[in-house]
């Protein structure tokens, strides 16, 4: 039988301590920052929501940009190194944010370079998370290291949430962002304490990028159940994108109950991926990218019962299902891909991984608006939530999402000293 406590014991060990950490904190400062962004941008004398967009544009398009030359980076550097540089660099990015609202020096151009900034550190931070994890947690703990940060970064999600509404209205945005660039430089500062053994460094013979992001393709496309599961979720994320992002809260605004409602919506999520975590460090299917899979199912119910105009308290226990489900999904993914991708190209997978399921997402955003005016709001959201079906039956006829098998559970192993 599985030794839970014992896994249990990777809080014990300091490496593992020391990113959980700095996760835990680098989320909070991320939770943090959309609502300072936002209300720091739009209190600017002059500001319009178009100056707001084209500083959240100026944030996200270098994301997309970056995210696979960010995959290279963490493959052939040491990750805890890009991964430091990642959150000094987010830092940099609300530091400088921070003090131009705070000075009232604020052209638009500057403002979108200073975000471009959290954009790019975004981008380099992911590929190389996925990677150093294999490297601090033993093979046999893997799924129990992943559920730990993940239940450390979604308690930092709501937390930053409150927290980070709260400080803007106590002191305003360019204050609220001055404290996410403190949590970043701290973060930085944690993950720069981490002993790496050399061993443990990605090695091998130099390419150029391209070559680089040849392999990493070459890893990405021969494995079935990778490029299956990602094309499901570029539609999933379109789908979910179009829901949570505009129509949800258009039909709260219309006969939930406004934003109050929309608050309960998004807290039963969070409480739901919290909860997730104590299911995922239980769970141990054999065929855990099949169980992962059949768990994005439920992620159509709440998007479902928006569009039938169910009872605000069925719409938010449908959140809580939402949020369970996909944290459990994210635990096995993660895990899974950790196990069966080499460590020397894991970043650059993890990279074509993002790039392909948040590739459809602005679409979804683009299309929500027409969609609800052609169709109404709730005829869209059951369209949402058909996408989100039959992109998951459709996964589920891939052999290799069905017959991928988890190796035997071993005993685990102390956690090695650093």
């Amino acid at each position: 039988m599985h030794s839970y406590l014992g896994d249990l014991g990777l809080l014990r060990d300091r490496r593992f301590a020391l990113l959980l950490s700095a996760r835990t904190i680098s989320m909070l400062g991320t939770a943090f920052a959309p609502v300072a962004l936002a209300f720091g941008v739009l209190n600017l004398p002059g500001a319009t929501a178009s100056t707001l967009s084209v500083v959240l544009t100026a944030e996200s398009l270098p994301m997309v940009v970056f995210t696979l030359v960010g995959g290279v980076i963490a493959d052939r550097l040491p990750r805890h190194r890009v991964l430091m540089a990642g959150e000094f660099l987010m830092a940099a990015g609300f530091f400088a944010l921070g003090v131009m609202m705070l000075t009232g020096w604020t052209p638009l151009p500057a403002l979108s370079a200073a975000a471009a900034l959290s954009g790019v550190a975004t981008a380099v931070t992911f590929p190389a998370l996925t990677g150093i994890i294999p490297e601090v947690v033993p093979e046999d703990r893997l799924q129990t290291g992943n559920a730990l940060l993940g239940l450390g970064m979604n308690v930092s999600r709501v937390a930053g949430a409150v927290l980070g509404g709260g400080t803007v209205v106590l002191f305003g945005g360019g204050w609220a962002l001055m404290v996410s660039g403190a949590m970043f430089t701290v973060a930085g500062v944690l993950v720069a304490l981490l002993r790496m053994k050399p061993g443990e460094r990605p090695s091998g013979e130099r390419h150029s990028v391209l070559a680089d992001l040849r392999d990493g393709w070459r890893e990405f496309s021969s494995r079935q159940w990778i490029w299956v599961v990602v094309a499901q979720f570029s539609l999933m994320v379109m789908a979910i994108q179009a829901a949570h992002g505009v129509l949800g809260p258009l039909l709260a605004k219309e006969s939930l109950g406004g934003p109050a409602a929309w608050s309960a919506f998004l807290a039963g999520e969070a409480v739901g991926t919290i909860a997730g975590v104590l299911v995922s460090l239980r769970l141990r299917p054999k065929r855990p990218i099949l169980v992962a899979v059949l768990l994005c199912l439920p992620a159509a119910l709440p998007t479902a019962l928006l569009g039938l105009d169910a009872p605000l308290w069925s719409i938010v226990a449908g959140a809580f299902v939402l949020g369970v489900c996909f944290d459990v999904f994210g635990v096995l993914w993660m895990t899974t891909m950790q196990r069966e991708i080499p460590a020397a190209s894991l970043s650059r997978v993890s990279s074509y991984d993002m790039l392909g399921s948040l590739m459809f997402g602005p679409i979804g955003l683009l299309l929500a608006g027409p969609a609800a005016s052609l169709f109404g709001i709730q005829a869209a959201l059951l369209g949402c939530a058909v996408i989100v079906v039959l992109s998951t039956l459709a996964a589920l006829l891939s052999p290799g999402v069905r017959n991928l098998r988890a190796p035997e559970p071993k005993a685990p192993l102390e956690p090695a000293s650093p």
